[in-house]
């Protein structure tokens, strides 16, 4: 190092000024701060005058919400639209398929992958009845629901007895009881 003998400061280099992108940034940045500083005071005297955090005339996030519009709004965030029209659908079969035929036949399940509503039926004859039926009630259905919703309806007939093991007849019985129709 060397010695300043003339008495003078010695020289602090200045930093570089600012400029364009970095002076932009420092002017942001202020007016953000400020921005801040005058939104918190102004929150402040509202929340002074008011008598604390309450709802004005305007509709906010605070607000209750009708039971029908907070499920609209969840069905449509989840996504959720499709099985709850064939939710729909099943709870208005008798309406869809006709008295006689909601009598008989039952919509178990809707696979929304396959498009396929699965419907049980309580006898072979329904089962046969309602296949003959199926292409009609595909149309009504994606008029209902909308187009491609339900492809294919898939016809179930009566579940068979439970399946014993041993002698398939007990002594004295008539049989498994046929309910096939």
């Amino acid at each position: 190092m060397t010695e300043n003998t003339s008495g003078e400061a010695p020289k602090v280099p200045k930093p570089p000024e600012p400029s364009g992108v970095d002076l932009a940034r420092v002017a942001l940045r202020a007016a953000r701060d400020a921005a801040r500083a005058r939104g918190d005071a102004a929150q402040q005297r509202k929340q002074a005058r008011r008598g604390g955090l309450r709802s004005g005339a305007r509709a906010d996030g605070r607000d209750p919400m009708a039971l029908g519009s907070a499920i609209n709004r969840l069905i449509t965030e989840r996504g959720w639209e499709a099985p709850a029209a064939v939710g729909g659908v099943m709870g208005r079969w008798p309406q869809i398929v006709g008295e006689d035929v909601a009598k008989h036949c039952v919509p178990e399940k809707y696979d929304e992958g396959e498009h396929v509503l699965t419907v049980r039926c309580d006898s072979t004859a329904w089962a046969t009845n309602l296949r003959l039926l199926a292409p009609t009630l595909v149309a009504r259905l994606n008029e209902d629901l909308g187009h491609g919703t339900v492809q294919l309806i898939k016809v179930q007939g009566p579940g068979g007895p439970a399946r014993r093991y041993g002698p398939l007849r007990a002594p004295g019985s008539t049989g498994p009881g046929d309910t096939y129709g």
